[in-house]
């Protein structure tokens, strides 16, 4: 299993987002281990783990998890999830509350939006042309993340998107922190970020500068803000 472990004491967890990999928390797992245990490993199917051979949906990936904290002794970490990696993390955490101390959500995905009539025509399309000319469909619908997947990543991509975790959210009894970029188009603070501080109980609710990545755009406020929620008592 790639992952990285470094410094001593009370333990964090780094959970990466959707084809993105451990180094991602590069300047939070520097900062971090001078006072933290850290452990950041690539989510099987992304980084320099080994390929999916069926397609994972969130419950697959929660199962993963589980396994992962037990095959590496972790005693309750705080775990700070990223985009991708928070879905992991709700879904896992609405069954088992108690595998985990703190969380720190960023950028965190899991609301299914409506579909607009645009995309419900764009699907239809898709379909139909995917029917006779296979090889054509998958070449120009869908985003430009998803058409460079692999048959079983896309396939596992569409049981992520289209799963909504609002009622493992609100199941959530773990303190936590949403800590999203301002400028995040991805998972924009005023829809995702707004719908989870509603849905999680007594979840607190940040707003800095920064996008998507924001732990990356702004590394300083990012670990000042969720260094000081960690070792609040």
């Amino acid at each position: 299993m790639p992952l990285i472990k470094k410094g001593s004491g009370k333990q964090i967890l780094f959970l990466h987002g959707y084809l993105s990999c451990k180094e991602s928390f590069y300047y939070q797992i520097e900062y971090f281990s001078r006072r933290f245990s850290v452990i950041a490993p690539d989510i099987c199917g992304f980084g320099a783990s080994e390929p999916l051979t069926e397609p994972y949906g969130v419950s697959d990936y929660a199962g993963w998890l589980l396994e992962f904290i037990s095959a590496q002794k972790l005693q309750k970490p705080h775990i700070i999830a990223h985009s991708f990696g928070a879905r992991v993390a709700i879904k896992l955490l609405s069954q088992r509350s108690d595998l985990c101390e703190k969380l720190i959500i960023t950028g965190g995905a899991g609301i299914v939006k409506p579909r607009s009539r645009a995309y419900i025509h764009r699907v239809t399309a898709y379909r139909r042309v995917k029917k006779f000319f296979p090889e054509f469909a998958e070449k120009h619908f869908g985003s430009k993340e998803f058409r460079t997947l692999s048959p079983v990543m896309r396939e596992s991509y569409k049981k992520i998107v289209n799963e909504d975790l609002r009622d493992c959210a609100a199941k959530i009894t773990n303190k936590t922190l949403l800590l999203y970029g301002e400028s995040d188009a991805v998972t924009p603070p005023s829809e995702e970020g707004k719908i989870f501080h509603s849905l999680i109980r007594g979840s607190r609710f940040q707003i800095i500068n920064g996008g998507h990545f924001c732990f990356c755009d702004n590394p300083q406020t990012f670990n000042s803000i969720a260094e000081k929620f960690l070792n609040e008592q």
